[in-house]
């Protein structure tokens, strides 16, 4: 097998990991000063300030890297934070494929276009929970809250001054964060996910870049996930937007597909 084919192999524990599963409402704008001095309290807070935000537009990427070799995942969509429940078109890196089309909400995830014996026309449905990475990574994309819980876990930190991001100035943090200790401190909608993923991941420690507003909001988040010597995966969640409505719906259950899985995905 080529490098390029393990990259993909590797890879393919996204999408291929569905087999057999059927305080106060005011945000406070952060002082520089605040920032440096409280940088464990304001990377840890960040979860709680996007539950409040409503609701925003979301880029992801994510890129597998096995050796020389880089692939890379892309999504596009929007996210309500109240709801826990967000919509994002994911583009494969064999992009003669149709989009996936993901629908993450708290205890599910949906896929449509999956392929692998699922009709085009259906949904198919996994518990993140029963995933053995809480579905960090297995699926193409990390779910933007469960980006930000993930930061609960702090464990070190640093403020790393400000910058200009999409036009507006933000905060930049760099640190590592526990999965164990993220999945103690997690909010019931995201708790069952990072426990899976602590208890899943081999290695504990997760290094992370962040960059916050002026408001405490989440604009990027950055977390790099170790599977061995040489495969690392690097997953980057984008916020934009806060605000705008995004109409996320979940599918109907009779569009839910409950047949047999292929056991893989067609190779490009």
């Amino acid at each position: 097998m080529d490098r390029r084919k393990a990259a993909v192999g590797a890879l393919t524990i996204v999408l291929t990991a569905v087999v057999g599963t059927g305080c106060s409402s005011r945000t406070v704008a952060v002082s520089e000063p605040a920032a440096k001095n409280g940088a464990r309290a304001a990377v840890r807070g960040a979860a709680d300030v996007l539950a409040r935000a409503g609701t925003s537009r979301v880029r992801t990427e994510m890129e597998l890297r096995s050796g020389g070799t880089r692939l890379t995942i892309s999504g596009v969509g929007g996210f309500d934070f109240a709801r826990h429940l967000g919509r994002i078109e994911v583009t494969m890196p064999d992009d003669h494929r149709r989009p996936v089309t993901e629908v993450l909400a708290r205890g599910s995830l949906y896929m449509k276009h999956r392929g692998a014996g699922v009709p085009s026309d259906k949904w198919v449905r996994v518990d993140p929970a029963q995933l053995p990475d809480g579905n960090l990574v297995a699926n193409g994309v990390t779910d933007p809250l469960v980006a930000a819980e993930l930061l609960r876990g702090v464990s070190s930190v640093r403020y790393e001054g400000t910058r200009e991001l999409d036009g507006e100035r933000v905060r930049r943090f760099r640190g590592t964060a526990d999965v164990r200790a993220a999945a103690g401190e997690a909010s019931p909608g995201s708790r069952a996910q990072l426990d899976a993923a602590a208890k899943g991941f081999s290695q504990r420690a997760v290094p992370f870049e962040v960059h916050l507003d002026e408001e405490g909001r989440v604009r990027r988040v950055r977390h790099t996930f170790v599977f061995g010597a040489e495969e690392t995966v690097v997953s980057t969640v984008e916020l934009y937007g806060f605000g705008e409505p995004v109409g996320v719906e979940l599918p109907p259950a009779a569009d839910v597909y409950t047949g047999r899985i292929a056991t893989a995905l067609p190779r490009p």
